[in-house]
């Protein structure tokens, strides 16, 4: 397409004709090629770019509401038409008939950040961001008005932005655009602690915050707050993050997390839901032996192995698997 594109800027074909068929193609076409309408602006002229305008309303004055793929392909080119037109406002107008996602907004913003306006592109994503604060698309929606509050000189505004945004969801991905934020910015170490102790309260209203508040600890290097909060919860933690926790304390503290490691074999292993339960439990006893190793008591993981050989004497599958891991110590 880019190169048919140049060959007819090099040889323009009627513009009419041109016109009529990029739009067959786009709505009456498989869906591909994609039609990147700036790229046969050239070709087109005003002529035929007039007739694509009239070609497109025409469409949409027949479009049946109920059908996506009509209401798609001539919103699709009605933004594109507003876009090689020059007129940037315009080109905003059509992008806003259509502004269900943050992702939405996001085109909105970076128009007008091309053109120049900054300040039309901060209230832009301000307003994308009071109508959709969650998500992917809000988080790289956000990052817009960050960086251009700091391109133009108002720091203290894009910690403010950063802060708002934690303080109505504190999560580990807000905390880390809040505090790389801070770093590029004015480095105050306040707002680190009030960041922690927003997602400490509201663990205390919504449990469900508690793996962000185990992230966000050891983040800011609070790795004994961290074993000591997830060790009192650790059932409501995610298994990832079990684990992770157990990983961190077993470094400088192996004799700490043998308790741990043991019931979490245990509940592994009585787990009928879970068909990789004894795989996981063999990967858990590995790190067991890791722990007491580096505590120096091999001897003591060796009973404790056959202690949980009489306990589970009666799951044949789960002691072949244990055989053929080779953990015990004398074997």
């Amino acid at each position: 397409m880019e190169l048919y594109a140049r060959a007819c800027r090099a040889t323009p074909p009627r513009p009419a004709g041109l016109a009529a068929w990029l739009v067959r193609l786009v709505c009456d076409g498989p869906g591909w090629p994609d039609v990147i309408l700036r790229e046969w602006a050239p070709a087109l002229g005003t002529k035929g770019l007039a007739e694509v305008t009239r070609l497109v309303e025409q469409r949409a004055a027949v479009a049946d509401p109920d059908n996506w793929h009509q209401r798609w392909t001539v919103r699709h080119l009605r933004e594109q038409l507003a876009e090689v037109s020059g007129d940037v406002d315009r080109y905003v107008a059509v992008l806003a008939e259509h502004l269900v996602s943050a992702d939405q907004y996001e085109r909105v913003v970076r128009v007008l950040v091309e053109a120049g306006r900054p300040a039309d592109a901060i209230g832009w994503a301000r307003r994308g961001l009071t109508e959709h604060s969650m998500g992917h698309q809000s988080a790289r929606l956000r990052d817009l008005p960050v960086g251009l509050l700091i391109e133009t000189g108002d720091p203290r505004a894009a910690v403010a932005e950063r802060r708002a945004a934690f303080d109505k969801q504190p999560t580990i991905d807000n905390l880390r655009s809040l505090l790389a934020t801070v770093a590029e910015t004015d480095r105050d170490e306040t707002h680190t602690e009030w960041a922690l102790t927003v997602v400490r309260d509201r663990v205390a209203q919504q449990p469900g915050y508690l793996p962000h508040l185990i992230d966000a600890l050891h983040h800011t290097g609070r790795d004994d707050e961290a074993w000591h909060t997830g060790l009192a919860r650790l059932d409501e933690l995610p298994a990832r993050q079990r684990i992770e926790l157990l990983h961190r304390r077993q470094q400088g503290h192996p004799a700490d997390v043998r308790e741990p490691y043991r019931a979490l074999v245990n509940a592994h292993l009585l787990n009928s839901h879970d068909k990789r339960r004894y795989d996981t439990a063999i990967t858990l006893l590995r790190h067991l032996r890791d722990a007491y190793a580096a505590a120096g008591e091999t001897d003591q993981f060796a009973k404790y192995l056959d202690e949980l050989r009489g306990q589970h004497r009666r799951r044949p599958a789960f002691l072949a698997k244990l055989d053929t891991a080779r953990l015990h110590p004398g074997r």
